[in-house]
């Protein structure tokens, strides 16, 4: 294996992390309507476990309500079942074809809750990248001990997955302060 091939992998699976947090981050509830919050919830489709999207359309009504309407009228009672049992505190009400679902306020503490939510969620990420950057740097010591890289090489290739790493962690500081942001705004 080659300084660039490890680099590239440690690059790749640190953008995967960003991209982990990122969805996690969706799935937390703020004040305002995201159809990404239901992206998690399983509908019971002819005896199999189906993501909602796959069954019905999501779409937003307006800044604190999301409308899902079933493709076919029988998975009514399914959909509204299967958001109703969600762990998101979601009350779902029909309307003729379609379901209306209200983004209910969050109080002061709930949001407090949320935002310690994110940040040890970020803090996992963090960890996860500086696991990265000690694998790639592990890689390059066996390298030089394997005498096909000088300690120069490995020096130089420290470094830059050290940029790396800072790199990546500034972006899920800038994730976390904008979801926090999100959260708080009344």
């Amino acid at each position: 294996m080659s300084i660039a091939n490890i680099r590239k992998s440690t690059e790749d699976k640190m953008k995967r992390s960003i991209e982990s947090l990122k969805t996690d981050l969706q799935k937390v509830r703020t004040g305002r309507a995201h159809t990404g919050i239901l992206d998690h919830i399983q509908v019971e489709y002819y005896g199999q476990p189906v993501p909602i999207s796959q069954v019905a359309n999501l779409q937003l009504a307006d800044a604190r309500t999301i409308t899902v309407q079933p493709w076919e009228k029988n998975m009514m009672a399914a959909v509204e079942k299967a958001i109703r049992e969600s762990d998101l505190g979601l009350n779902p009400a029909s309307m003729g074809e379609t379901i209306r679902v209200p983004m209910p306020a969050l109080t002061e503490e709930r949001r407090r809750e949320l935002t310690k939510f994110i940040k040890a969620e970020g803090e996992q990420t963090k960890v996860a990248i500086r696991n990265l950057r000690r694998d790639a740097n592990e890689a390059f010591k066996k390298l030089v001990k394997d005498k096909e890289i000088s300690e120069d090489d490995e020096r130089r290739a420290q470094d830059d997955v050290q940029k790396l790493t800072d790199k990546a962690v500034a972006e899920v500081d800038q994730i976390l302060q904008t979801k926090e942001a999100e959260i708080m705004t009344v």
